[in-house]
């Protein structure tokens, strides 16, 4: 009788390696992924519905790079942008209080002048 050798075979030398997820999400997060797809829907050649997908997975610092920083400008998301968004309404309202209040003083002015003439006259 032979002696049977039972030992697992090593995978192939050039084969795919494996990686774990941790190893797969820091690769994408480091360097970013792009994935691009469209939608169509025609019917007798009539084109009714297009629509166009792009999702960009990466971490902050790569969208940075990228010149992706949508989400420190929305108000939605970021509390700076709010309160930014906040300080600049109150300025243009405040702008507006003074023009108005300028306007009544303005007219006011002119309302008590013209009562004093209306006195002299009398």
């Amino acid at each position: 009788m032979t002696d049977v050798d039972y030992r697992p075979a090593a995978p192939p030398a050039n084969g795919p390696s494996t990686a774990n997820l941790a190893d797969i999400l820091e690769r994408v997060l480091d360097k970013g992924i792009v994935i691009a797809g469209d939608i169509k829907i025609d019917l007798l050649d009539i084109e009714l519905l297009t629509i166009r997908l792009r999702l960009f997975v990466a971490s902050v610092d790569t969208a940075r790079k990228a010149g992706i920083d949508w989400w420190e400008t929305d108000p939605a998301l970021s509390s700076k942008a709010a309160r930014s968004e906040l300080r600049e309404e109150n300025d243009r309202l405040r702008e507006r209080l003074e023009a108005l209040e300028s306007a009544d003083d303005g007219d006011a002015s002119s309302s008590s002048s013209s009562r004093t003439k209306d006195k002299a006259g009398s």
